[in-house]
């Protein structure tokens, strides 16, 4: 079972005009081929995992968006770290 839960929004600083939602998208695509667990949400992602593997994931997210050309990043990110273990379904299912 994983041992953490981490949302994150990801804001890359991009040009005047320009349309940050194919950065949003390459950003998702890394957590995808990441093969950890995942929702998308309107204004978050959430990943579940082992806290060190969803860290390097943040990085090479942060990574991908200059590489794409963004100025800078910011990650505004929670963290629930549980090392018995925690599912996002074990915290969500009454309203599922």
């Amino acid at each position: 079972m994983a041992n953490s839960i981490i949302s994150i929004q990801i804001i890359p600083k991009v040009e005047a005009g320009e349309n940050a939602y194919s950065y949003v998208d390459a950003a998702i695509a890394v957590i995808d081929d990441a093969n950890v667990t995942y929702h998308v949400h309107p204004l978050e992602t959430t990943m579940e995992g082992e806290l060190s593997e969803l860290l390097q994931v943040i990085k090479k997210m942060n990574d991908k968006m200059i590489a794409m050309g963004a100025g800078n990043v910011i990650s505004q990110v929670k963290i629930l770290h549980q090392p018995a273990g925690i599912a996002m379904d074990a915290l969500t299912e009454k309203y599922q």
